[in-house]
């Protein structure tokens, strides 16, 4: 495609998406009901249900951490500004639902904001993506580092050992590189917890609060971490150096659309639609559906089912002269 056919379509691309860049308050705070006190409701519930059997506590982990995910989601859109009309609203329910994911809302708005504008460029990696060494990165490495690339990018790290440490853990400590108002958001988000945690020693124990709370965080973020990696690690993706790299192009060859199943694509706040999402960070969740569906433009996005996203494990390095992601086999 010539440079005039490529800025054509870039048009049709901002045309398309401009309706759904607002946000409908109404729709907005509906989300939050149904998604915040449902989730407390099971969360409760599985308090309950410690004194009956810890079996009964996991089965209802499940449909607790998918509303996790639902308010994670919230949290997400408030940190593009989509969620409200104004920032002030976008702040502080940003707050509150990043409270509930152990998350620090400016500092993750922060970093998250680097990633969209950094995706697919292989000249700026490092700040809220998957680690992605090229294929020379790897063979001309030392064996230690090999050894630890190879360590991180292991699927039983990335989605199960991973999410606790990250949300849990490593959000708790203020970065030193950080502005300001990212530092603060951290202290103020560990106050919340912290007086969250006094609130559950002196009702209902902390052994119960860890018991419940960790469950639902490790399964909404291990669940998070793999439909993260699937929408920028997949057969076809883009990536590219910095004197070539497209804001445009790659949200719409960077990022898949994960087909999901209705109930799915519920829990997940509809962020399968990645394509659209990186096209219009200000597209809110709940329009995301509707623009893809309405604008057959956007049916050219890789499109991953859950079955067929599994063979993206096997994807590890990128190869600058095939342009595309391949596994180690390829080292051979």
């Amino acid at each position: 495609m010539n440079i005039p056919e490529a800025e054509e379509l870039k048009k049709h691309w901002r045309r398309a998406i401009a309706p759904y860049q607002k946000s409908d308050t109404r729709t907005s705070l509906r989300q939050l009901a149904s998604s915040i006190l449902p989730y407390l409701a099971l969360w409760a519930l599985m308090v309950w249900s410690l004194e009956i059997s810890y079996w009964l506590t996991l089965l209802l982990a499940i449909p607790t951490a998918g509303f996790l995910m639902r308010i994670f989601i919230i949290f997400h859109d408030c940190g593009h500004g989509s969620f409200f009309k104004t920032t002030r609203a976008n702040a502080v329910v940003g707050f509150i639902t990043g409270t509930l994911v152990f998350t620090p809302y400016e500092r993750w708005r922060h970093d998250h904001a680097i990633h969209h504008a950094t995706a697919g460029n292989l000249d700026r990696r490092g700040v809220g993506d998957v680690p992605t060494w090229t294929l020379k990165e790897f063979q001309t490495a030392p064996r230690w580092k090999r050894l630890l690339y190879r360590f991180i990018r292991n699927p039983i790290v990335l989605f199960i050992l991973s999410p606790i440490p990250l949300f849990v853990i490593s959000y708790r400590f203020i970065n030193p590189k950080d502005g300001k108002r990212e530092k603060l958001s951290v202290l103020y988000t560990d106050l919340a917890l912290l007086g969250i945690l006094l609130l559950a020693h002196f009702t209902i124990g902390l052994k119960a609060y860890l018991l419940v709370q960790i469950t639902v965080m490790w399964l909404a973020g291990s669940v998070g971490e793999w439909m993260f990696y699937v929408q920028h690690q997949f057969p076809g993706v883009y990536w590219t150096r910095q004197g070539e790299w497209d804001y445009m192009v790659s949200a719409m060859r960077g990022a898949s659309y994960y087909k999901l199943p209705k109930v799915l694509q519920w829990f997940s706040g509809n962020i399968g639609f990645h394509h659209i999402h990186h096209l219009g960070p200000k597209v809110p969740n709940y329009y995301l559906e509707k623009c893809h569906t309405f604008n057959p433009i956007f049916h050219s996005a890789y499109t991953l089912t859950p079955l067929a996203s599994l063979r993206c494990m096997s994807l590890k390095l990128w190869d600058e002269q095939s342009q595309k992601l391949v596994g180690y086999s390829s080292l051979k």
